[in-house]
This record gives C-alpha cells, structure tokens and sequence, in this order.
C-alpha cells in the first residue's frame, strides 16, 4: 500500500468533522506505514464517504450509517494486502 491515498469526505453542516478526525487517526494508527497521505474533505452535501485510492470502501448511504472501525479496517486492508493480519480487527461479519 505504499503510496496509498485515503480521503474521507464529511458533511461540516452536519458537524461529522470530529467523527472523520477519529476514523482518520485510527485508520493512521493501523496504516502508518502504508499511507502516503490521508486528507480530510469537507462538504455541505450531507456526504460521509471514505475512498482509498479510486475505491469507495465506504459511503453513508449506501452502507446504512458511519463504519464499524474492525469492518472500516478490513475492507482497507483488503484493497491493498489481504493477507496483512488486523490482530484482534479480524473477526467476521
């Protein structure tokens, strides 16, 4: 994953600025060494949506609600190394 992009767009009128922060210091903590750059967007749109890469791995409406952080996690790491070992995050669902 290096050289991996994360971005996480969040509605500010909505206040979901702290919820992003939060999602993007864990997902920082767990990648340190495979993220290159993890930006936070802001939007007005009612939008809450994490791409890593050109890849969707999360979207508020179509996924009914904000991630589950193992889940978040899971589908991160499946994009760029499946076999990389979550620890205690891998668990089904």
């Amino acid at each position: 994953m290096s050289g991996t992009t994360i971005n996480i767009h969040y509605c500010s009128r909505c206040r979901w600025l702290l919820r992003s922060a939060w999602v993007g210091q864990e997902l920082l903590v767990t990648f340190e060494d495979e993220i290159k750059q993890l930006s936070l967007l802001p939007n007005t749109d009612g939008q809450f949506s994490i791409w890593v890469d050109e890849h969707c791995v999360w979207e508020k409406k179509r996924d009914q609600g904000f991630p589950d952080l193992p889940l978040l996690k899971q589908r991160v790491r499946d994009i760029f190394n499946p076999k990389k070992s979550l620890g205690h995050s891998d668990k089904s669902f």
